[in-house]
């Protein structure tokens, strides 16, 4: 049985069909354009690279098939430091020698202490950055300071912060103050101050006013007003944002120790040129299992603090 539509239904339907048309037209249009960018990126790729990228690729294989220890309990030997049945005198198998002792018996496993310094680094500067950036997003918000000017320069600055990687800026103080733990964490808290800061400016200015304004009325000065009336609203989502940084920080100190920042991502750089695969399969499972811890507790700590209905948008119920 056939309907005849009205002038206002023909009119949605014919809406309709030109919005599936134009869907159409711009889902092709958005493949074209990966497959050209991707092809490009891999030429590219391959010309950068002598034009070997595509002979070298097989090779790839052959370098995981290296990793593969003699047996599966050279790993946990490796990672707490025990001794190994296949110890010939070489620093493949001699995983004691990098134990930290804190006393003549009890000792702390090298990987261990070594992500041990890689989590202080990043929750180093994870307080300098939050601390800093805290200071300085009051600084940026219009409906704290009424001078564009400063909000111009402060939100420029902090720019400026965040525009290079932290492996950039870990590499010019490396060169300054030569290799260890402090230039790393002098790059990582750079970056953190400017991430921090542009995201707690953004929440500062989408709290409510009310309370300022009550605050005003009763004589409170700016600082007041800002401490008792704008900080209480916003301080779980600055610690939801630091903690979330946080977990980025861990990973940034471990790429950063590659480079000579310390921590663990040295020895992994150390281990994986040695081809010692005992030791960088237990360097990788280690950082596996903190990244998840800290992801895992950050999470935890994230939902108390902020509270189950700020994660629960777009779930069914």
């Amino acid at each position: 049985m056939s309907v005849t539509l009205s002038e206002t239904g023909l009119a949605v339907e014919r809406h309709w069909r030109e919005l599936a048309s134009r869907r159409r037209l711009y889902t092709v249009g958005g493949l074209l354009f990966m497959i050209v960018a991707m092809s490009g990126s891999l030429w590219f790729a391959n010309e950068s690279n002598a034009g070997k990228f595509w002979d070298r690729l097989p090779h790839l294989f052959d370098f995981v098939g290296q990793l593969l220890p003699r047996d599966g309990f050279e790993i946990w030997r490796a990672m707490f430091d025990l001794p190994s049945p296949y110890d010939d005198g070489s620093l493949k198998y001699n995983y004691p020698e990098g134990r930290m002792y804190l006393t003549e018996t009890f000792y702390v496993p090298e990987y261990l202490y070594k992500m041990l310094e890689t989590i202080n680094i990043a929750l180093v500067s994870t307080l300098i950055g939050f601390a800093i950036g805290f200071v300085l997003c009051f600084l940026a918000a219009s409906n704290v300071v009424t001078q564009r000017w400063l909000r111009f320069f402060v939100r420029r600055f902090m720019e400026v912060l965040r525009a290079f990687p932290e492996i950039v800026i870990a590499g010019f103080f490396l060169a300054v103050l030569s290799l260890g733990a402090v230039p790393a964490i002098i790059a990582v808290s750079i970056h953190t101050i400017g991430a921090l800061g542009k995201m707690f400016f953004e929440v500062v200015e989408n709290a409510d006013m009310r309370p300022d304004e009550g605050l005003r009325a009763a004589g409170a000065n700016r600082l007041e007003r800002v401490w008792f009336g704008i900080v209480p609203q916003v301080m779980p989502n600055f610690l939801s944002y630091g903690l979330l940084r946080l977990e980025i920080n861990v990973r940034a100190s471990t790429i950063i120790g590659a480079v000579g920042g310390g921590g663990i991502g040295e020895v992994l750089r150390l281990s994986i040129s040695q081809t010692h695969e005992a030791k960088t399969l237990a360097i990788v499972l280690l950082l596996f299992i903190t990244i998840i811890a800290v992801d895992q507790f950050s999470a935890w700590l994230r939902h108390r603090l902020v509270g189950e209905q700020a994660f629960a948008f777009g779930r069914g119920g």
